[in-house]
């Protein structure tokens, strides 16, 4: 038989009202008696029941979770990170995916808002009007996404592409470009920010390459833009573009590196198992997950705090195989 509350309070010498408080409100509860129900809880194996808690507590001890694309790599380390936090931090998490759709996430976050206490909005496509209005509805955190003063764990896009610039100008290109990914990304904004700041800075040229679907597919599509702009270099907006295009080169008998450079961003597994196996901007998935429920947990405990802090976590160039000086 299930353990009980009654069963918790017995063996604590406690009444059972003052093992609910010490496990749902235990800041009121003498620290000792707290000490002891939850010894008692431990050895017991007692499993609180979330709906009952919630009743007490107002709070629902769920999280919401919207991606953009559950096909993509990038986001199930990302997930891996902020379920593992959350389980840590005594969260279930229910999971959503807007299928690159930015229409339906304002409608995720309203269905989900009634069972969550927060919702993480995992690199939004939504304008910042609608992030505002989500957070209207539910406490929301960003993550790979700034928006006003909304929590965020980012990643610093800018240090990680100059790095990468820098690496080829150092082998010898001049001009580079840059296949972009959706207009309605806040990341293919920044990222592009970022390699105009980073050529401007050591006098070589960007060429901007497109918008294409972040899918292996639009490297494919962008194929032909990225051999008409005579470049000898691209970056291009994630790693799954990036071997779009690589596949698409050399099924033309278009060898990489030996006629053009890629790097790719985000390494994701695959980008290491493949041949050539590909140059990308490393980013740091599974701790931005987990950097965005630290940042819920602390938004739960002070919502009215007036700090909405923004942590960025660096990235690093990953060099492998798809580099190379300039054979023209």
């Amino acid at each position: 038989m299930a353990v009980t509350i009654r069963d918790v309070a017995k063996a604590a010498g406690v009444s059972a009202s003052t093992v609910s408080r010490a496990l749902s409100l235990p800041d009121i509860v003498d620290p000792c008696t707290r000490e002891r129900v939850l010894k008692a809880a431990d050895q017991l194996g007692y499993q609180p029941n979330r709906a009952a808690r919630g009743l007490i507590t107002g709070r629902t001890g769920n999280l919401g979770l919207i991606v953009p694309d559950l096909a993509n790599p990038f986001f199930p380390m990302v997930i891996k990170g902020i379920q593992a936090q959350a389980m840590d931090a005594d969260y279930a998490v229910f999971l959503a995916d807007s299928d690159e759709k930015p229409a339906l996430e304002i409608g995720l976050v309203r269905a989900l808002a009634v069972q969550v206490d927060g919702i993480i909005l995992c690199s939004p496509r939504m304008s910042d009007a609608e992030l505002r209005e989500a957070a209207g509805y539910v406490p929301v955190v960003l993550a790979n996404r700034r928006s006003g003063l909304l929590p965020a764990s980012l990643v610093d896009n800018a240090g990680g592409l100059r790095e990468a610039v820098d690496h080829l100008v150092a082998l010898g290109h001049r001009r580079i470009g840059f296949v972009a990914g959706p207009r309605s990304s806040w990341s293919n904004g920044e990222r592009l920010r970022a390699l105009r700041a980073a050529v401007e800075a050591v006098r070589v040229e960007l060429v901007e390459i497109g918008n294409f679907a972040p899918q292996f597919e639009g490297g494919v599509a962008a194929t032909d833009a990225t051999l008409a702009s005579d470049i000898t270099a691209v970056i291009t907006y994630n790693d799954l573009m990036a071997l779009g295009l690589i596949q698409t080169l050399a099924s033309r008998g278009i060898e990489v590196p030996r006629r053009l450079s890629v790097i790719g961003i985000d390494d994701i597994p695959t980008s290491a198992m493949v041949h050539p196996s590909l140059t990308t901007l490393c980013v740091p998935k599974e701790q931005v997950g987990r950097v965005s429920v630290d940042l819920m947990v602390q938004l739960l405990g002070d919502p009215q705090a007036d700090s909405r802090p923004q942590r960025e976590l660096p990235t690093r160039l990953i060099v492998r195989n798809t580099t190379a000086v300039p054979s023209f």
